[in-house]
């Protein structure tokens, strides 16, 4: 299928045709998903919003008003879906190193089998998480969308967050050298100069 615009998938889509429904998910399905999981729900609930998102499109195929920011409705149809399937559950997801540990984000196993190495990498994934805690949510949103976006989906990730497209690149290199500074402190033993 030839490259085609978010409106004319919508439009295709709408009419029946099955290739660029397909490819609307395609595109879009890790942008939902990172959306989902941003709001710390178990898998099988954020599976749950994730379907539910998909179908909130297809009973809306013909009637999105700006069908050229779909990524940015997606995005926001997730973030609704999540908040009510949090409040439909009645709890609070705390936003601590241990959930965020869960979310398997940065990988969730290490498959040699070696407990030193799996404990080594368990130890890792803890500090990255503690540093990941102590950036700001803006920082936290953007770094889990563009972990899952391709570098030229950087318009949908615009779309997604309310950026603009050219404050991306710099906004994330000064999210990931916060969060190199966090980890370095967190990792750094008193009275050494680090690793």
């Amino acid at each position: 299928m030839e490259d085609r615009t978010p409106a004319l998938l919508l439009k295709a889509a709408a009419a029946g045709d099955a290739e660029a429904w397909n490819r609307i998910v395609s595109d879009y399905s890790r942008l939902v998903w990172s959306v989902a999981r941003g709001f710390r729900l178990p898998l099988a609930d954020a599976a749950d919003v994730t379907q539910t998102t998909w179908l909130r499109l297809v009973e809306n195929l013909d009637r999105i008003q700006n069908p050229d920011q779909l990524a940015g409705w997606l995005a926001t149809t997730a973030r609704r879906e999540s908040l009510r399937m949090i409040r439909k559950t009645q709890r609070e997801v705390p936003d601590t190193p241990e959930t965020a540990e869960k979310a398997s984000f940065f990988g969730d196993s290490d498959d040699d089998g070696d407990p030193e190495t799996a404990l080594v990498a368990e130890q890792d994934r803890t500090d990255l998480w503690q540093a990941f805690a102590t950036l700001s949510e803006r920082c936290r949103n953007l770094l889990r969308v563009v972990a899952v976006t391709p570098l030229e989906s950087y318009a949908a990730v615009a779309e997604a967050l309310g950026m603009r497209v050219g404050s991306i690149g710099p906004t994330r290199s000064r999210c990931l050298e916060h969060l190199k500074r966090a980890l370095k402190a967190l990792t750094t033993v008193p009275g050494t100069t680090g690793p």
